[in-house]
């Protein structure tokens, strides 16, 4: 599974388990308005880090926090490589 497709379905399956809205997911939107609020992007972090073995959010490296879902495809792309 691609890191993209893999990111989506989180993102779905967040939304799902935390009986939220979810706002139509494109590169553009703003996380702030994606409908998941702090504590399922935490959830998502921890459990994007087992599945792909990796979190770009605790490298050290001052990498800017992302802004947009596309953004935050793209830490996880360039984690894993």
């Amino acid at each position: 599974m691609s890191v993209r497709t893999e990111v989506i379905t989180r993102f779905k399956q967040l939304a799902e388990e935390h009986s939220r809205t979810l706002a139509p997911l494109a590169d553009d939107l703003p996380l702030l308005e994606s409908g998941l609020d702090s504590l399922c992007f935490a959830v998502m972090v921890a459990r994007l880090e087992d599945a792909l073995g990796v979190d770009p959010f605790s490298t050290g490296d001052d990498a800017p926090f992302p802004v947009t879902l596309g953004d935050f495809i793209r830490a996880y792309e360039n984690a894993a490589k």
